[in-house]
């Protein structure tokens, strides 16, 4: 289970007096009736909401944070500040947005604000790197937690001296991924596309573009792998760029020949995965873009089960 279900499954058993197995169960019924549309986090809010409880008031940790919160309340220190953008707004007006990573003991999560009198804040350097904040009335989507003009922001009196710095790696079924989560999963490689091919700086990774061209910046093809993954609870398009190509067991060279047999070679085949869940703006679907890509040790399986 996920640690974030878990402890609003605690919080919500001890609040309500009903037993946590007997609530999981509900959760389970809940999305079955809804043929799986609505993930466990999802369904037990909605369990919660039918019971009369709301944790909208209620300070939580990051990592006690869930997908579809309205309000989430917790206090954090700012890890990573990135610089404040500038848009165009369909009125036409001009508008400001900025992202920063906020951290606690127990995870850490990036916070979009919109309002300009929070990016006043940043502005003027009330808060930067290392200042401790207080977040009210903040909501969750996919895996963020943005910040309107309804939203409050301040400084913190509260300090933390050991955050997260680092995402918590959580071992999850594919069926439990949620955007933002950084996660391992063991699963079978169902399906595999033809790869797509960039020519690459050798430096950065990234496409070249024609300034780096111009400049004779060293080159070199590299590949983009789409792959389908099944573990028997769902599937997920999983996406893998270069030296994860390469682990996988795929050439980069571009010879259709070859590639279509390797693509043979892999499908069916059982392996460890890790990466971040994002949310793919075209199919909008969660997918995994993987970071880690590991051969089954059946000794260690084994060891693990008993």
């Amino acid at each position: 289970m996920e640690i974030g279900y878990e402890k609003i499954l605690e919080k919500l058993s001890k609040v309500s007096g009903i037993e946590q197995e007997e609530i999981d169960r509900r959760v389970e019924a809940k999305r079955a009736k809804l043929s799986g549309l609505i993930s466990r986090e999802g369904a037990l809010q909605v369990i919660a909401a039918e019971l009369g409880i709301s944790f909208d008031n209620e300070k939580l940790k990051i990592d006690e944070l869930l997908p579809g919160m309205r309000k989430v309340n917790f206090s954090g220190k700012v890890i990573t500040m990135y610089p404040i953008r500038t848009f165009t707004t369909k009125s036409g007006d001009e508008g400001k947005v900025a992202n920063m990573i906020v951290a606690d003991d127990s995870s850490n999560i990036k916070v979009v604000l919109w309002d300009i009198n929070h990016i006043a804040l940043l502005e003027a350097g009330d808060i930067k790197e290392g200042t401790c904040i207080d977040i009210a009335a903040g909501s969750m989507r996919e895996g963020e937690v943005h910040m309107g003009s309804f939203a409050d922001l301040k400084v913190s009196k509260e300090t933390f001296e050991n955050v997260q710095t680092e995402k918590p790696v959580k071992e999850k079924a594919i069926k439990e991924f949620n955007v933002g989560d950084k996660i391992t999963t063991r699963a079978f490689i169902v399906q595999s596309f033809d790869p797509r091919f960039y020519e690459a700086n050798v430096e950065t990774g990234r496409k070249i573009t024609e300034e780096e061209l111009a400049k004779g910046v060293p080159t070199e093809k590299r590949a983009i792998l789409n792959i389908v993954l099944d573990d028997g609870t769902e599937n997920t398009r999983a996406v893998l760029f270069h030296n994860m190509v390469q682990k996988l067991g795929l050439t980069e060279q571009d010879n259709a020949e070859l590639i279509a047999q390797q693509k043979q070679n892999i499908l069916g085949k059982e392996m460890i995965f890790g990466g971040n869940v994002r949310m793919n703006s075209y199919f909008n679907n969660p997918e995994l873009i993987v970071d880690s890509v590991e051969e089954m040790d059946l000794d260690k399986e084994i060891a693990a089960l008993e």
